[in-house]
Formats: structure tokens, C-alpha cells, sequence
């Protein structure tokens, strides 16, 4: 049976990168993104564009995604209220629709919406790789954003369960590395 890969970006939106506690090397992140972004659209690989509706007032220029990465026509946006991207919204039915079975995730913030987010997809059967390095957050007072980076690559790689006699679990792979 043929894999199907979505590429996941989650909350790369103008108010995580340059907000109140801006996203550390946002303008490399935004290159890797764009790059696997660019990788996905060539191959004809669906792409989801993950927002957080509190940030900023939706609709507004803090809610919208970076504009270096926004959709084009027909991607897909699935809006939030919570960490998780699967919570309350349509984000596994739409994966469910398209067939897909493995995730690529990207974006932002790493300990808190990707890091959720990469877990529950394990959990509802999905494989997931992790970019790596496209994936982002701010200084916190325990630890510096490459810090935080670090510690939840070495944490999510090899995270997962068995589910159907086959092993769903996340790997943490640099983004020029992952095929798409």
C-alpha cells in the first residue's frame, strides 16, 4: 500500500514570529519551511496550514501566516483553539479524506503546539517526521529557543506506539534530508 504524506505547517503566523515573545531565527526557519514547502507543492503533496485563532484577532495581519509561506489556492487552513491541532477541529478528517498516513511536521512553537500536536498524530495511527530544523520557539527564562529545539528533537525522535501489529512514531530528520 502507498504512503501518503502530508506536510503539516503549524502556526507560522506573524504574531509567533514577531510577537511579543518573537520566535528566535525566524527568518532561517521561514528558508526551511519554504523549502520544504516548495519540495511539497512540486510533488503534488498536500499541504495544511495549521492557525491559532488567539492569536491576535483573527482576520487581523498578527493572525495571518507569514506571508514568505502563505497558501496558495486550494491548500487547506484548519483553525484551533488549543495546542493540540487536532482538538475540536477538522484536521484528522481531512487527513482521513485524503488517505494520508504520514505526517511532516513544521513551524511553530516547538515545546508547545508542534510538540502536542506530533504526539496526538502518533496516537491517532499516524507516522510523523519531525523537520528538525523548521520547527521553532522564543528564549525562555530556564532555557534559550536552541535549547528547547534540541532537547524535544532528542525527545519526540523515536516517540510512538504499536497500533495495528505496526510500529507509528515520530523521527526528528534535518529538512533538506526529508523526502517529500
Amino acid at each position: 500500500m502507498k504512503q501518503t504524506t502530508a506536510l503539516v505547517i503549524i502556526d507560522v503566523q506573524n504574531g509567533v514570529l514577531d510577537g511579543e515573545a518573537p520566535v528566535q531565527g525566524a527568518s532561517g526557519l521561514l528558508e526551511r519551511i519554504g523549502g520544504l514547502l516548495s519540495r511539497a507543492r512540486a510533488r503534488g503533496v498536500p499541504v495544511i496550514f495549521v492557525q491559532d485563532d488567539e492569536v491576535g484577532e483573527v482576520g487581523s495581519a498578527a493572525w495571518e501566516i507569514h506571508p514568505s509561506i502563505a497558501p496558495a489556492d486550494g491548500e487547506a487552513r484548519v483553525r484551533k483553539l488549543a495546542c493540540d491541532a487536532f482538538f475540536e477541529t477538522e484536521l484528522a478528517g481531512r487527513l482521513e479524506r485524503l488517505g494520508v498516513e504520514h505526517l511532516v511536521v513544521a513551524g511553530c512553537k516547538t515545546e508547545f503546539c508542534v510538540d502536542t500536536t506530533c504526539r496526538r498524530a502518533v496516537t491517532l495511527g499516524f507516522g510523523v517526521t519531525l523537520a528538525a530544523d523548521a520547527h521553532g520557539t522564543s528564549d525562555s527564562p530556564a532555557l534559550t529557543a536552541a535549547a528547547i529545539v534540541a532537547h524535544h528533537n532528542r525527545l519526540l525522535d523515536g516517540f510512538g506506539v504499536m497500533m495495528d501489529g505496526r510500529p507509528r512514531e515520530i523521527r526528528a530528520v534535518p529538512s533538506a534530508q526529508i523526502e517529500l
